[in-house]
This record gives structure tokens, sequence and C-alpha cells, in this order.
């Protein structure tokens, strides 16, 4: 990834946690924790009108192995 990327999805990444400031202390949670296999993600979203749609995730020690290999990619 070159120089010029790195500074456009830190800026970007600034004006999103500026917006949504509890999202990045989330992050930052799940990270203190970590990520084990067997562990459930769960995603709802409501739309304007009220309907929503969500889905759940088992975490594999696959999906570790490539959250660590994209942990990488950020150095």
């Amino acid at each position: 990834m070159d120089f010029g990327m790195i500074m456009k999805l830190s800026g970007l990444w600034a004006k999103f946690s500026k917006n949504h400031p509890k999202f990045p202390a989330f992050l930052k949670a799940v990270q203190k924790n970590g990520l084990k296999p067997d562990t459930i993600v769960d995603v709802k979203i409501t739309y304007p009108d009220g309907n929503p749609i969500d889905t759940n995730l088992k975490i594999t020690a696959s999906d570790i192995e490539i959250i660590e290999e994209l942990k990488k990619l950020k150095k």
C-alpha cells in the first residue's frame, strides 16, 4: 500500500471516528479481549423506516488467521 493511500485511509478513519466516537472504543475493547474461536459476532442494521436486518457468525481459527494477516497490512 503506498503512502498516499495510507494517508487517505487515515483521514477517512479520523472523520468516521469523529462522527461515531463510541465505535473506536468498541473496537479497542474487542482488540483488548481478543477474538477466540467460537466467539459469536452479531450484526444488526435498522433502516430509517424501522425495518431491521441482522445476522451472526461464529469466529473460526481460520477467521483469526485472516484477521492477523490483515493486521500485518496495517503496519
